[in-house]
């Protein structure tokens, strides 16, 4: 089936929220892993969303040359065409974009975007992550706010990470305190405050936590209270229609 539509992307963010599932995004970096993907979501019956990291994009421009929004443009392309030939609906999105690397990935895809819609197309991508976890919450949130409207304007997702990410992750990393490792209450009130409740624009909250390659000392325990808590809070004070469901934290697996 073709790549999700602005529309039907929404409506799967909405089905997964309303049902209390996630969808399967996985990271590709080739035509290979693209259709293994397709044919694996295809087998098990299942929509999902095909992903694109910083290193993944590079790959795609080629092993040897550092033109990663070139490669993204790359892999959606070939994506689009051949999901065609499969019969699940997938979106495509961006992962991990810290700071250092907006202005190379994030921000060129988002202008091709711009380009496809005003011709009256739809965007090359349906979501992007901003990666702030590297950066004090009001610069993250400061960013988040600017790349919330042109994101709107596009009918796109933008995907902001609420804290700071544990361990390693696409080069952005974080050795503190296993405390640090969570995103708190005041954190979502401070970004919904900053990015409102979808009246800005539609955006998914990435919360906290460890990455797999994660030292002993930044493993912390699960929480399954707190992570309930902090992802059930704004829906608390508005209508669960405004804003996309928090992403699933990925479990830790100390080394």
């Amino acid at each position: 089936m073709p790549i999700a539509t602005p529309e039907q992307y929404a409506e799967m963010l909405d089905k997964a929220k309303k049902g209390g599932f996630a969808y399967p995004a996985i990271n590709v970096s080739s035509s290979s892993t693209i259709n293994a993907v397709l044919q694996g979501l295809s087998e098990a019956g299942s929509d999902g969303i095909l992903q694109v990291t910083t290193g993944g994009a590079d790959y795609f421009a080629g092993q040897s040359v550092k033109a990663r929004a070139s490669g993204a443009l790359a892999f959606a392309a070939f994506a689009t065409e051949v999901a065609k030939n499969y019969p699940v609906t997938v979106a495509l999105h961006t992962d991990h974009c810290p700071k250092d690397a907006l202005d190379g990935f994030v921000m060129p895809l988002i202008a091709a975007s711009e380009a496809e819609v005003k011709a009256g197309r739809n965007p090359i991508f349906q979501s992007h992550m901003w990666d702030g976890s590297a950066v004090p919450l009001g610069e993250n949130l400061d960013i988040a706010r600017d790349l919330l409207p042109r994101m709107k304007a596009i009918h796109a997702i933008l995907e902001v990470e609420i804290g700071v990410v544990g361990g390693e992750e696409d080069g952005v990393q974080h050795e503190g305190s296993n405390d640090a490792l969570y995103t708190t209450l005041g954190d979502v009130t401070a970004a919904v405050e900053a990015l409102g409740l979808g009246e800005q624009g539609r955006y998914m909250a990435a919360l906290s936590r460890a990455t797999s390659s994660c030292a002993p000392s930044c493993s912390p325990r699960s929480r399954p209270a707190s992570l309930r808590n902090t992802a059930r809070m704004p829906c608390r004070s508005t209508s669960s229609s405004t804003v996309a469901p928090a992403r699933p934290t990925r479990r830790s697996r100390p080394r």
